[in-house]
Order: C-alpha cells, then sequence, then structure tokens
C-alpha cells in the first residue's frame, strides 16, 4: 500500500509522507524499547536486590520520555500533512478532470468521481493521518521486541519469530476476503448514491408521471444490491476477522506454554518468566491492533486504486510547442476538413456520428447548421472547442488545427453559448464574471444590461448579488441563459459557437436573447445551430447536415431554388409555425 499511496501522491508529497513515516518509525522504536526494558525492571524487582532495578527504571523513564515527545511530534505532523494531503490531492483531482476528454465523462464515473473527491479524499487523510502511526507500532513495535527477547531467552524469542509469519499470513488472508467484497460494496454504494441524486433530482418528472419512491425501480435495485452486498460483507468478513483473532491467540498461547515449562524445568528464573510474558504480550497486542486497522486500510488502498485510476486516465493532448494563432481576422476562421468522429471508448469510434464532414466558417461570417435531430450538429461545436479530438481528418481555427493549440489559446478564441446552461453556485455577478475574472465591475454591468440581465436583478431583493442557486435553480431557463449570454458578451471573443440558444424561450426572455445574440454576434465569426426560421434565414451561409456530412449549403434562397432536403425541412418549419391548438367539436 506504500509504494501504491506514494505513486498517487507524487514525487513532492512522497517526501512528506517518508518524514512522517521516519517520526512514526522511530515512536515505534522507542514504544518497543521501553516495552524491553520491562524484562531487566523487573527481573531485579522480583528478585532478592530489588534495589538494582533503579538504574533501569531511570532507562524506562527516558525512553517513555522519549517515546512520548517523539510520537506527539508524529502526530502532529502527521495532522499537518494530511491538511496538505487533501488540498493536493483535490487540486490534482480537479487539474487532472480538466483536461480529460468529456466523453470519459459517463454516469457512472460522475458519480464515482463526486465519492472520490469526498469520501475518498477523506479517507485517505485519514490514513495518513492516523492510520500510519498505528500502523507502524502493529509491526516495527513486535520487531524490536522479537530482538529484545533473544536478549534474554533465544527459545521464547525463537518461538514470536515463528509466530510473526502466522499472523501475516492470517492477516493477509483476512485481508484478501475482504478486498473482494469491498470493491463490490463500493460499486454498490456509487450506483445507490447515483440513483439517490436522480431520484432527487427529478421529482417533477417523476410525480407527473406518478413514479413515487416505491415505484422507482432503479433506485429500489440499487438499494437492494447494497443491502446484498452488506450481507456479503458480513458473511465473508467475519471468518477471516476470526481467523485472523485466532491465529494471534494461538501464537501468544504457545510463547505461554513454553514459559510454562521453562519454568517448570528451571531453565529460567520465575521472575524473568514474569518479565519475558509481559514482553509477549506487549508482542501480541499491536498484533491484534492491527486487524482493528484492516478495515480502514482496504478502504484507504480502494480509494488510492481508483485515484490511480483517474489520474492514469488520458488527458487530450497538449502541444510541446504550441502554433501561433494568426493575428486579427485571419486567426478567426472555422475549417473543418474530412472529419471522422463517433462517441466510442478509449481509441474506438464507437458508431460514426460525423463521417467525412467538411465544413468552412469564413471569418467575420455567420453560418447556420441545420438538419435533423441525430445529425451530429452539437458534435460539430464540441469539436471546435476541442471537447473531444477527431478520430479523422482535422479541425482548424485561423488555419491552425486545433490539436496544435494550447487550451488557453483556443478557449481565448471561442464563446460558446449552449443550450443546457449551467449556473455555478454564486451570485448573478460572479456568473457573469466567470466569462472574464479580470473584468471591472461596469464591464461586467454592461455585459449584464446586453443580454437584460438588469432587468432580473431589480426584480431580486439583493441585486446583481442575488445567488442564483445551484446550477441556477433560483431563476427560469430563460434567465439562465440571459445570464449565460453575458457571461460570452463579457468574454469578447471574436468566434461565436450557438447551439440552440434560444429554443425553448417565452416571448419576453426570447426577445432579450435575440438582442443579446445581436450584440455577441456583431462582427464576429459565428457558427450557429438553431431552428429559428429568422435565424436561419439571416444567415451568410446554410449548411444542412445528414448522415454525418454536409449534403447541401448555400444562402437561403439558392437552397429553396435547389428544392432538396433543405427547401423541404424549410417547408416543414413554415408548416409548424402555424399550427395552433383546436378546439374539440
Amino acid at each position: 500500500m506504500t509504494a501504491l499511496l506514494i505513486r498517487v501522491l507524487g514525487r513532492e508529497q512522497a517526501e512528506g509522507l517518508r518524514r512522517v513515516a521516519a517520526w512514526a518509525v522511530l515512536a515505534a522504536v522507542l514504544q518497543g524499547v521501553a516495552y524491553a526494558l520491562l524484562v531487566p525492571l523487573l527481573t531485579r524487582l522480583l528478585g532478592d536486590t530489588p534495589a538494582d532495578a533503579w538504574p533501569w527504571v531511570a532507562a524506562l523513564v527516558v525512553a517513555t520520555a522519549g517515546y512520548g515527545a517523539t510520537a506527539f511530534t508524529a502526530t502532529v505532523r502527521g495532522n499537518r500533512f494530511s491538511a496538505d494531503l487533501g488540498r493536493t490531492l483535490h487540486h490534482r483531482v480537479g487539474d487532472q478532470v480538466a483536461g480529460l476528454p468529456l466523453g470519459w465523462f459517463h454516469g457512472e464515473r460522475t458519480g464515482e468521481l463526486g465519492q472520490l473527491a469526498s469520501q475518498g479524499v477523506v479517507q485517505v487523510m485519514n490514513a495518513a493521518a492516523n492510520l500510519l502511526r498505528p500502523l507502524c507500532n502493529a509491526f516495527v513495535t513486535p520487531a524490536v521486541v522479537v530482538l529484545a527477547t533473544f536478549a534474554f531467552d533465544w527459545r521464547l524469542a525463537l518461538v514470536m519469530l515463528v509466530a510473526a509469519p502466522v499472523v501475516a499470513l492470517a492477516y493477509r488472508w483476512s485481508g484478501r476476503l475482504m478486498g473482494q467484497v469491498d470493491r463490490q460494496a463500493h460499486a454498490a454504494s456509487a450506483e445507490t448514491a447515483g440513483r439517490l441524486v436522480e431520484f432527487a433530482r427529478h421529482q417533477p418528472a417523476l410525480r407527473a408521471f406518478g413514479r413515487t419512491a416505491e415505484d422507482h425501480e432503479l433506485l429500489d435495485a440499487a438499494l437492494r444490491e447494497q443491502r446484498a452486498q452488506a450481507r456479503a460483507a458480513v458473511r465473508i468478513g467475519v471468518p477471516g476477522i476470526a481467523g485472523f483473532a485466532l491465529a494471534v491467540q494461538l501464537c501468544f498461547t504457545a510463547v505461554l506454554l513454553l514459559g510454562t515449562v521453562l519454568a517448570v524445568d528451571g531453565s529460567v528464573p520465575a521472575g524473568e518468566l514474569i518479565a519475558v510474558l509481559v514482553l509477549a504480550v506487549r508482542f501480541v497486542e499491536p498484533l491484534g491492533a492491527a486487524a482493528e486497522l484492516g478495515g480502514s486500510l482496504r478502504m484507504a488502498r480502494g480509494t488510492l486504486e481508483r485515484l490511480e485510476q483517474v489520474f492514469a486516465a488520458e488527458a487530450l493532448p497538449q502541444p510541446a510547442t504550441p502554433a501561433p494563432l494568426p493575428p486579427g481576422g485571419d486567426g478567426h476562421g472555422i475549417e473543418l476538413d474530412a472529419v471522422r468522429f463517433g462517441y466510442g471508448e478509449g481509441d474506438g469510434e464507437g458508431a460514426l456520428v460525423l463521417d467525412g464532414l467538411d465544413l468552412r466558417v469564413p471569418a467575420g461570417r455567420t453560418v447556420a447548421l441545420v438538419g435533423p435531430s441525430g445529425s451530429g450538429k452539437t458534435t460539430v461545436t464540441r469539436l471546435i472547442a476541442r471537447f473531444w479530438d477527431v478520430t479523422g481528418g482535422a479541425v482548424r481555427v485561423g488555419g491552425t488545427d486545433v490539436r496544435d493549440l494550447t487550451t488557453d489559446q483556443l478557449m481565448s478564441k471561442l464563446a460558446v453559448v449552449f443550450q443546457d446552461v449551467y449556473l455555478f453556485a454564486g451570485s448573478i455577478d460572479d456568473n457573469i464574471r466567470a466569462g472574464r475574472e479580470d473584468a471591472t465591475d461596469d464591464e461586467v454591468r454592461a455585459a449584464g444590461r446586453l443580454a437584460r440581465v438588469d432587468e432580473i436583478a431589480e426584480r431580486l431583493p439583493d441585486g446583481w448579488a442575488s445567488p442564483v442557486g445551484e446550477g441556477g435553480a433560483a431563476l427560469s431557463g430563460g434567465e439562465r441563459q440571459r445570464i449565460s449570454l453575458a457571461r460570452a458578451l463579457l468574454k469578447q471573443a471574436p468566434i461565436v459557437l450557438l447551439d440552440e440558444a434560444t429554443s425553448a424561450l417565452d416571448a419576453e426572455n426570447d426577445a432579450a436573447v435575440q438582442q443579446a445574440l445581436s450584440a455577441l454576434t456583431a462582427d464576429r465569426t459565428v457558427l450557429v445551430v438553431a431552428h429559428r426560421l429568422d435565424t436561419i434565414r439571416d444567415a451568410d451561409l446554410i449548411a444542412f447536415l445528414e448522415a454525418g456530412r454536409i449534403v447541401e449549403q448555400g444562402t437561403h434562397e439558392e437552397l429553396l431554388e435547389l428544392d432538396g432536403r433543405y427547401a423541404r425541412f424549410w417547408a416543414e418549419r413554415e408548416r409548424a409555425r402555424g399550427w395552433r391548438l383546436a378546439a374539440s367539436s
């Protein structure tokens, strides 16, 4: 486990761990020495000249004081290291996650990542602060006791020495029994946590369709599986724990029997035998404590293994020498050249979404991307933002492959507004400022007014400082979209990616969002995924996407004259705009 801990912590934290471990080992050695000093002390106290015990009393006091000071130092350093470790692990997890492709995040991983970042990090911190010293005591102190026993009676020491591997094997067997159960129990717990969050978040939909807690089968199944794994842990774990405890007691019994035999035949004086048996108790005591540490150690090890898997996940590669972006308008065009992409695991493409797609978005122009649902329109915007890497072809910004740009370089050129808006827990002001952290208050307010966020702030009691709730839950969908657009306006990026930014809005919010979009897209390169007829008609170029390829492109008038897929799409939208609910006769 130590090697695993060092791999996960990294070089800097590993050095801190070694220092803490050194203090813990020194404390365990001094504890063993203090135990060993009990033998000559008791031998003299129970002998003919008890006064000879005073030098050994002094030695015991010095050893005990040294142990106390060292143990205190080890505890303090362990707690400090634990706090630093928690901060470091959270930063490492955050930095790693920020560089992973979005394809890495699926439902199970998201739930497990939440557990790792909360309970998991706490478990590792607890292992560093509270388990390292007891663990050293459990193994180092008995070793010192065995060595000390050799100085008094080699036969009793030999029995202890033979007992050590027996206890170690029993401990390993017990841990192996529980290891598999722990992994299965963790998986069941993560699934249950995910289902509970899902159940809480989607209460409106569940209640609308009469899905009560008793009728939510996915949650019920997860709870049943968690209960089954808990029972399996008891059924499998108890024999291992009992077996380890039995091995420890058998070893102590063997030492006791041998000591009794030696005392009976006169090989060992009674006083010395009592002292050595006291030492034997001190040999067994830390070994028994190791059993109590087993569960915590297994949980910490399982967490470390999962953290190692997260850190081993392959991030989107960053160029060793970033290519410079052309300045000004020359760096604001977009090209997709023979792009192939599918949502798959690892290096596999999975089912192809884009298959040989070619698209040009000239600098300073607006291109509308239309097509049936599932044709890959949103995927195009994600690939431009390099949320994933293409599996074939290339995506270029300003003539430069996005894979040759750093994430900071690329995102400095892009403002992205998606249909599904997420706001951070904080104020309206905080969420707009996320677009550009160094913006002044006047700039934040100006961007907010362009998106008509000031209307939202005026009706809330705390104005711009009003909290938006987790994910923006305190606001309506249209209000969240306005704040998202204000954030994009504040960024002042030359390239704008819009994905269904005006869908499903009421009239008031739609007007506000359209005003913000006009300000956002002025004199910028714009790729818009939209079904709104006005947005489509006014675009400089319209590209119709079907089956992962651009099958038609041109202006609105040119595509209508072509009378192909786009013309039929437009006719359907025109008919849909005239739909009305009719009263039943």
